[in-house]
């Protein structure tokens, strides 16, 4: 089974969300549960960090579409960080998802 580890921030203006490993259709349930449970109705801007996400499948990306359509709704603010190499990036670019969300190389 492939790994994904899921690390919560909650801050006064954002939440921050890491993922590293691999998001695929071993773990996408997991890490979607994870990620959401990090999202409360305090939240009002939530940044995702791929930058250590080594892999990532069309399930794995079905989780960051469904997560723009839930935010969009809440009306919380998303950024997706992804270095301009990694995996994740490629993908997000790939499958238009980047015309839908801010994604910025890093975290900083």
């Amino acid at each position: 089974m492939t790994e994904a580890i899921v690390t919560t921030t909650l801050g006064p203006d954002r939440t921050d969300i890491a993922i590293r490993g691999e998001i695929d259709l071993a773990n996408f349930a997991a890490v979607q549960a994870q990620v959401n449970q990090a999202i409360d109705n305090r939240t009002i801007a939530v940044r995702i960090d791929l930058t250590d996400v080594t892999f990532i499948d069309s399930t794995g990306l079905r989780v960051l579409f469904a997560l723009v359509a839930t935010l969009e709704r809440l009306q919380v603010g998303l950024e997706l960080c992804a270095p301009e190499s990694s995996p994740a990036r490629r993908v997000i670019e790939l499958s238009g998802l980047s015309s839908l969300v801010r994604v910025v190389p890093d975290g900083g």
